[in-house]
């Protein structure tokens, strides 16, 4: 039976004795996972004040934050995710934002609070790892917990701030209703069952673990193990030590798991498959070829999801197929459908200004929650009746549909657009390169220029005439596309999701405190080191074409 709202399918898990959470220290079940979350609940609830009852959580992955979430559901509450990796006048405004009533947090997590005014009396801080903690909450503890009345399918669960990779973030409204559908759905697509142990590697407070891991394991009753954050190392000996079945990624955490070293008893795990967003097709090759279970490349935002569908002949690089007639590619400006996209044997596209748009639903407006107190941002995702992902892709000949990019992704070189996820995944297959990320940077007469931002283990073993020899040998890497500059980096700036913050690179342009090399001139890529000088000599052409005023933006 499926459940509407997730408080339903909590109170499914009472008497449940199979296991629901594990940690490395403690196990629990699903039936203890209810009543630790039903005295949450009540705890939260008596602490209650007049307003939206918004619960900021600030935690790594913990077994309090799962408890917390499902007090939430049974109470009533709507949880705030909160990024651990803001900081200051940000966080500050987006805390102020959300209108949190609480914050349950951690001696850690309230000393990075410390100094913001977010409007709130220290004792609306919740400790939980304060000695006095565990027994406030049994003080709350039912015999037999309950969902409050008031709850129904359009009870304000989640708000999910947006990454921010290229903008500001925006909290995305997610009802119980909303997760309880994606649970069902989600569990048919990617064949979610009980017997699963999901390894939660990526941080609960992004729509990534709690959409396609914590809510499909609660449908079905599988179990959820917990590590604190994702890491590299840890990965594989966390795998075996759970028994671990099923994970969810981001591209950069599994480019970093490809970075360690290959060990030839790899293929000895418990894995069979994987879920995860814009991985190279040289990372999911690599995995599979190393690890043996079979890895889901989908499609989606924290906003919304079902735009594609799998297909087991997609072509590399494919998301599947539009999932209906529904799920197009347009002109942003002229809402015209885009002409299929001409692949070369590389996979290329050959006519990119023709068949690259931004992806649009028809028929998404209507199961689009909308972001918390911005109408703005809401106008700019529903137009004329149609749901706008920001999102660039096209769909091949065959009727196979491929991300490009986010909508700030385009870079116009010459008057010829590019997309830098396209770039990404080229300079991804460079072996010491761990992570990237691709932008544009302002040409000092007119357009833009493509710069790349790559991640090493080591600054010294960085080489630039052997990079720009293995672009040269590249094939699908178009003549606009060839990055002009290379920030090379040890530890390019992220996302709490692990994604690369392009804003950040992009606003420090070629004034990083990293390593910049620029290739200058025509014919194959040259690198050189930018010195100061020659920093200072590139604003000056700037200001010579009177185009300074891109130096500030």
């Amino acid at each position: 039976m499926e459940h509407s709202t997730i408080a339903q399918m909590l109170l499914e898990r009472l008497g449940d004795e199979h296991l629901g959470v594990r940690t490395r220290d403690r196990d629990w079940s699903w039936d203890e996972v209810v009543r630790e979350s039903a005295a949450r609940g009540a705890f939260g609830s008596s602490l209650r004040q007049g307003g939206p009852f918004h619960i900021g959580v600030l935690l790594e992955n913990t077994p309090e934050y799962l408890f917390w979430l499902g007090g939430a559901a049974l109470s009533g509450a709507t949880i705030v995710g909160i990024n651990p990796t803001r900081r200051g006048a940000e966080l500050e405004a987006e805390l102020r934002y959300v209108d949190c009533q609480l914050i349950i947090t951690d001696a850690a997590g309230r000393t990075q609070l410390a100094g913001l005014d977010l409007g709130l009396t220290e004792d609306r801080f919740i400790l939980v790892d304060d000695p006095r903690y565990a027994s406030r909450v049994s003080t709350h503890a039912v015999e037999q917990p309950v969902v409050d009345p008031a709850v129904d399918p359009s009870t304000l669960f989640l708000l999910l701030f947006t990454s921010g990779t290229t903008g500001t973030s925006k909290a995305v409204r997610c009802s119980q209703g909303r997760l309880a559908r994606l649970a069902y759905s989600i569990s048919k697509k990617y064949g979610h069952v009980r017997e699963d142990v999901d390894y939660c590697c990526m941080p609960l407070f992004h729509g990534n673990a709690l959409m396609a891991l914590w809510a499909p394991a609660l449908a079905n009753g599988a179990t959820v193990c917990l590590t604190r954050k994702f890491s590299a190392s840890g990965f594989l000996p966390d795998v075996r030590f759970f028994g671990a079945t099923f994970f969810t990624y981001v591209g950069k955490a599994l480019a970093y798991l490809m970075a360690t070293p290959v060990a030839p008893d790899d293929f000895d795990n418990t894995l069979v498959r994987g879920f995860g967003t814009e991985a190279s097709p040289e990372d999911k090759a690599e995995f599979v070829r190393r690890f043996g279970a079979e890895l889901f490349e989908g499609y989606g935002s924290s906003e919304g999801g079902g735009s594609v569908i799998l297909d087991p002949v997609a072509p590399e690089g494919a998301l599947g197929r539009p999932a209906n007639e529904n799920i197009v590619i347009v002109d942003p400006d002229t809402r015209a459908e885009r002409a299929r996209a001409v692949l070369d044997e590389h996979g290329r596209v050959l006519n990119p200004d023709e068949a690259i748009g931004e992806m649009v639903d028809k028929a998404g407006a209507a199961r689009f929650e909308g972001y918390y107190k911005n109408e703005d941002a809401i106008t700019d995702k529903i137009k004329h009746g149609w749901y706008w992902t920001g999102d660039l892709g096209y769909i091949d000949e065959a009727g196979f549909i491929y991300f490009a990019g986010r909508k700030g992704d385009w870079i116009r070189v010459d008057s010829e657009n590019t997309s830098a996820l396209v770039i990404e995944r080229i300079v991804r297959r460079h072996p010491k390169v761990i992570a990237t990320g691709v932008y544009a940077v302002p040409d000092p007469r007119s357009g833009d220029q493509v710069m790349a931002a790559i991640e090493v283990s080591d600054l010294a073993d960085f080489e630039p005439e052997e990079f720009a020899a293995f672009l040269g040998t590249q094939a699908d890497l178009g003549t606009k596309a060839a990055p002009r500059f290379v920030r090379v980096s040890t530890n390019l700036p992220v996302t709490g999701s692990n994604k690369v913050l392009k804003r950040d690179l992009q606003a420090d342009r070629w004034r990083g405190v990293d390593p910049v090399f620029r290739w200058v001139g025509r014919g194959d890529p040259a690198y050189a080191l930018m010195t100061e000088a020659h920093k200072d000599e590139l604003d000056d052409e700037f200001r010579t074409h009177a185009r300074q005023r891109f130096l500030s933006v």
